[in-house]
């Protein structure tokens, strides 16, 4: 199981690094809205409020990629002919299409890397880590957290043909609900109760608890670990289903 796990992810981490859709919406677009957070907090009186504009814009990309790359992976294996060899393979289908769900969040953390090292050199943010030890633990955490989720996605988007289409109309409406550069405080009491349910809040919130200090990344880490076995759970259901169905009707090419 752990070695069918490292080939799936390293194929799909490969294979993803070689598409310049997925380079363009893990590294240049969270360069090109860091930067417009940048101009906009640059006069702010708050110490670390460029880190925490960098980090924020570093989480839109890992959530934008994890969004387009798992809510179209099973179309895609579908586009090239894969998707029934993948079903009749020996090995569950879940443990096919975990490695690919977690090698599209993984591509994400180009975004961190990229929108830090931009702060850095163009607009000096400083990189003084409050807690690295609890960063390093915190960045991994959001990623397989938001990789588990990227399963939901895949295994919810599977019937729907226009899944693309729905896939780009939660890419900003998530963003703005989790808190990934605007507060949580500034907008009404009810997106908080959402935001409790999405991975990239409890993820962002670990990294700047980490890496700006005040509180303690550990219980953020940890709702991080806790929503990512939840949704590995209804994705292993809901791919069941999806199995079920597609057995049963005979769609599984949905052509």
């Amino acid at each position: 199981m752990l070695r069918l796990f490292y080939a799936g992810w390293l194929f799909h981490l490969k294979n993803l690094t070689n598409s310049f859709f997925f380079v363009l919406i893990s590294i240049v677009q969270p360069v090109i809205f860091a930067s417009i957070a940048f101009f906009m907090f640059e006069s702010g009186s708050k110490g670390g409020t460029l880190l925490y504009v960098a980090l924020g814009a570093g989480l839109m990309g890992i959530w934008s990629s994890t969004l387009f790359g798992s809510g179209g992976a099973i179309q895609w294996q579908r586009w090239q002919g894969t998707l029934e060899l993948l079903i009749a393979s020996p090995a569950p289908f879940l443990l096919v299409l975990v490695p690919l769900t977690l090698a599209t969040s993984s591509i994400g953390l180009y975004a961190i890397c990229a929108t830090l090292a931009w702060g850095r050199l163009f607009f000096g943010v400083p990189l003084d880590f409050a807690h690295p030890f609890q960063l390093a633990v915190a960045l991994p955490a959001t990623v397989a957290s938001l990789g588990l989720m990227g399963l939901v996605l895949a295994s919810t988007f599977v019937l729907y043909r226009h899944a693309t289409a729905f896939a780009n109309l939660l890419e900003y409406p998530v963003w703005l609900v989790t808190g990934l550069l605007v507060p949580l405080s500034l907008l009404p009491g009810w997106a908080t109760w959402i935001s409790w349910l999405l991975a990239p809040s409890w993820g962002i919130r670990a990294i700047r608890d980490a890496a700006l200090g005040g509180e303690s990344a550990w219980p953020a880490i940890g709702m991080c670990a806790l929503l990512g076995a939840v949704y590995l759970v209804l994705g292993w259901v809901c791919l069941r289903n999806f199995e079920r169905l597609a057995r049963s009707r005979a769609t599984l090419s949905l052509t």
